[in-house]
């Protein structure tokens, strides 16, 4: 049942996803392409942790950090895609009362965890190219370990202010999500209750993550950029300006597209184009990380092939 009576109105047991299209031709398509965007996304990201894990080479705070960067691109995809691709499938998508909430926070917290993990390794670059000669007692072994859990206890509390956010909430009206997941724009139109307070809350924590994560990135590559400036040698400048631009990339894409959602006023942009960025952010960005730090990463590609080159010629 998608309704229980409770005292003077009827409670939501359940949601209907809508999702992207009821075009029929065109959710087979898009069932193909999304299939296969998040096989790649899985295998790619699986795959950058396995080269990690089985390089010498690469166990560097950096590459360790990227490692952990790759399993929360596969916790995103992986808390959308599979019921996404459901939605393609039946007439009726719908999802659970809890379900909702499960989803609501394991999106949250992919999404703390992946701001985080950019402002740490921006953090990283900062020791390693402005304090060279201090990175190993900088970032030690006990160094990068506390690092890490700050930045996973850190990303906890974010899903888990999402997940006791929602509960609160009573749907009494409309079950039907506007959206090809459960986020928190559209379930808080649903809500028959005061959101003010959540909204607040929420506020507080989405706008926390990003202040934070974007301090520490801003004030890293501000110094980085100065010490670079000061470098004599263009072969210095190129190496410093390379151990950097493949993170950039991802901070821009990742950045970019959650200000819009999150920062942007709600009445400059309608449902379907918040769809559209969720769907890059959600959905495009976790392919496209592995492929930015391995195509850009020298040390990555040389990793890659000297692991190949043992399987092939033992």
């Amino acid at each position: 049942m998608a309704f229980l009576e409770n005292e003077n109105h009827t409670a939501v047991t359940e949601f209907i996803l809508l999702g992207l299209t009821d075009d029929p031709i065109l959710r087979v398509f898009l069932f193909t392409i999304i299939l296969c965007i998040y096989l790649v996304t899985v295998s790619g990201n699986l795959s950058t942790i396995l080269l990690i894990r089985v390089s010498s080479q690469l166990h560097h705070p950096m590459y360790f950090f990227l490692s952990h960067l790759a399993f929360a691109d596969i916790g995103t995809s992986s808390s959308v895609i599979p019921n996404m691709l459901v939605s393609f499938l039946v007439e009726r998508n719908t999802i659970s009362y809890h379900g909702c909430a499960i989803q609501l926070g394991s999106a949250a917290f992919c999404g703390g965890l992946e701001c985080f993990l950019l402002a740490a390794m921006a953090y990283d670059r900062f020791v390693a190219i402005c304090n060279p000669l201090l990175y190993s007692t900088k970032m030690s072994t006990q160094v990068y370990v506390q690092l890490l859990l700050l930045v996973y206890i850190g990303s906890f509390l974010d899903g888990c202010s999402f997940i006791v956010c929602f509960y609160p909430l009573v749907f009494c009206g409309p079950n039907e999500i506007n959206h090809f997941f459960c986020d928190l724009a559209p379930l808080l139109k649903l809500s028959c209750s005061n959101v003010s307070f959540t909204v607040a809350v929420l506020s507080f924590t989405v706008g926390f993550v990003i202040v934070v994560t974007v301090f520490v990135i801003g004030i890293s590559y501000t110094y980085i950029l100065v010490t670079i400036l000061k470098m004599r040698s263009t072969e210095g400048r190129q190496k410093a300006f390379s151990t950097c631009t493949s993170h950039l990339t991802a901070v821009t894409l990742y950045y970019g597209t959650v200000t819009f959602i999150y920062v942007m006023p709600k009445s400059s942009y309608s449902t379907d184009q918040n769809k559209v960025v969720s769907l890059f952010y959600m959905v495009v960005v976790p392919l496209l990380n592995p492929l930015i730090y391995s195509l850009r990463n020298n040390e990555i590609k040389g990793a890659l092939r000297r692991h190949l080159a043992r399987k092939m010629f033992p």
